[in-house]
């Protein structure tokens, strides 16, 4: 997979969560923060990043340091994806399928946050067991990495479109 070079690109970003993590020491509990954020420039890129640190700001700020270094470029076909896939980590499993014009992102939380950066304006999701946001978001990162346009096929296999498609 080839690098993606963000400083390009007009990227949002956006907070899927923020944990408070404690670690016990001899003269009490120390207390840091863990943020989950994911960027895309809405136009079939995207990147999830999580950043730690004693305070919240520089936690976000790690984040999206962390999601522009793993940028993914995702093949979409008109507003929604070329095929159903589906995405697995660790215990989290999304299910996406594609949908018609007009339908809108049917996703939960951490889901939704993903596809929305990436430009995806119509699909349908399931997300099932862990509903971990850091799984979810990592198992709709697995399910779009998957995702192969037409085009793309026929030129792995040296055929044309129309033969692909039948």
């Amino acid at each position: 997979m080839k690098r993606i070079d963000p400083s390009s690109m007009d990227l949002k970003e956006k907070l899927v969560s923020i944990n408070r993590v404690a670690k016990v020491v001899k003269g009490g509990r120390n207390f840091r923060f863990s943020a989950l954020m994911v960027v895309g420039d809405g136009n079939g890129h995207v990147g999830v990043g999580m950043g730690k640190a004693a305070e919240i700001p520089e936690a976000v700020r790690k984040g999206i340091d962390d999601a522009k270094r793993h940028m993914v470029e995702v093949p979409i076909v008109g507003t929604t994806i070329p095929h159903a896939a589906e995405g697995r980590f660790g215990k989290g499993h999304v299910r996406m399928l594609p949908a018609e014009e007009g339908t809108g992102v049917i996703a939960g939380g951490p889901v939704r946050a993903v596809l929305e950066a990436v430009g995806i304006k119509d699909i349908r999701t399931k997300s099932f067991g862990s509903n971990n946001p850091a799984n979810c978001v990592k198992a709709t990162l697995d399910g779009l990495t998957q995702l192969r346009t037409a085009e793309q096929i026929a030129r792995l296999r040296g055929k044309t479109v129309e033969e692909i498609l039948g």
